[in-house]
């Protein structure tokens, strides 16, 4: 399966290499991860539970940076073994550039598939692949906004400029207006 895509993020390079090498992020945003650990420089023991139509498996694997740019780009190697569900490995190589607002990061994935796993069929397989990769940006999104906050003209267009509330309120209330009798 090969897979190759790029995203435009809100945050900067610098962040955006940050969190890309944070466990703890990585944990929220990969679909169906139970566990990320660092085991060294670079690496990484994982557990996730994959399902592909009617297989479904926890797999355990390692992720291991090879070629690392920071905060620029790296090679992510990873192997995963489901038991008899099957096993995957392949690499994705990940390059972060900066936009005049924010970044841009951008993939190709290599990867292969064996045993029951891959008796599901490759198309299959690449829409699995696809909906994993769209979830996590999707949770990598929200979870950027969360800790970094949306951009200062997003914030404003959101109404959270000081005291937007209380004049929405204002307004809802009817309190630009003089009050009717018997209010």
């Amino acid at each position: 399966m090969d897979m190759q895509g790029a995203r435009q993020l809100a945050i900067g390079q610098q962040q955006a290499w940050d969190a890309l090498n944070d466990p703890g992020v990585l944990k929220i945003c990969i679909p169906g991860c139970d566990s990320i650990e660092a085991t060294g420089e670079g690496a990484y023991a994982l557990v996730n539970a994959i399902k592909v139509g009617p297989v479904a498996a926890k797999f355990k694997g390692a992720i291991h940076l090879a070629d690392v740019n920071a905060p620029h780009s790296y090679t992510l190697n990873f192997e995963g073994n489901g038991g008899v569900a099957g096993f995957g490995k392949g690499s994705a190589r990940v390059t972060l550039t900066p936009q005049e607002e924010g970044c841009e990061l951008a993939y190709a994935v290599h990867a292969t598939v064996g045993g029951k796993i891959a008796q599901v069929g490759q198309r299959l397989i690449d829409g699995v692949a696809r909906s994993m990769a769209e979830s996590f940006f999707k949770r990598f999104d929200e979870e950027m906004q969360r800790r970094h906050g949306p951009p200062p003209e997003e914030a404003e267009e959101a109404g959270e400029k000081p005291g937007a509330l209380k004049k929405m309120w204002s307004r809802i209330k009817g309190g630009d207006k003089p009050a009717a009798d018997g209010d």
